[in-house]
């Protein structure tokens, strides 16, 4: 079973490699990519919706999510599974941006920028609307610039959405706790 996932994910890669690269796209992909840079795009979001009282929520709680994300993905997931990456299997590849250094699975990049998505959106549609095409574009990226298998950008999908959903959760059950105790 996992042989033929890796067959599916090699055989999208390809694809990509084969089909999409174009000029333009060898150009804008590192750019789009390096958004999601230690979640870079996400933090700046949720620093300018902290300054604004009237979306300082949303801000909290991307906060919280990107923590979450970091404990989970980077400290917990990417070393405990230790996948590495494509660029490594298929040494013939030539890379459009640094190497990362850390292991492939799940995608960094994608599971923040899910994760700030999917509690954006639970907070404001219009907003979770945008930041879900920019994470999507993110997400593409990442298999653009080989540097992620499909895989690890579907696992990035997944527990990007639950890391949102619990993110507001989390806040939420703050909001109530501290509530009760002015009580």
């Amino acid at each position: 079973m996992l042989e033929f996932i890796q067959y599916i994910d090699n055989s999208i890669l390809d694809f990509i490699k084969d089909n999409m690269r174009f000029d333009f796209f060898d150009i804008i992909m590192p750019v789009i990519s390096a958004l999601g840079n230690a979640g870079i795009i996400w933090i700046i979001t949720a620093i300018i919706f902290i300054c604004i009282k009237k979306y300082r929520a949303i801000g909290i709680t991307l906060g919280i999510a990107l923590i979450l994300c970091g404990l989970i993905g980077n400290l917990g997931l990417k070393p405990l599974i230790a996948r590495i990456r494509p660029y490594d299997v298929n040494p013939d590849i030539v890379l459009l941006i640094p190497k990362p250094k850390d292991y492939s699975f799940p995608s960094g990049h994608t599971m923040a920028s899910f994760a700030s998505a999917t509690a954006m959106f639970l907070y404001n549609k219009k907003f979770g609307i945008c930041a879900l095409i920019l994470g999507s574009a993110i997400a593409f990226s990442r298999l653009y610039l080989y540097v992620h298998y499909p895989t690890d950008i579907l696992g990035g999908i997944v527990f990007g959405i639950i890391i949102g959903i619990a993110a507001v959760l989390l806040l939420r059950l703050i909001k109530d706790k501290v509530k009760f105790k002015q009580k």
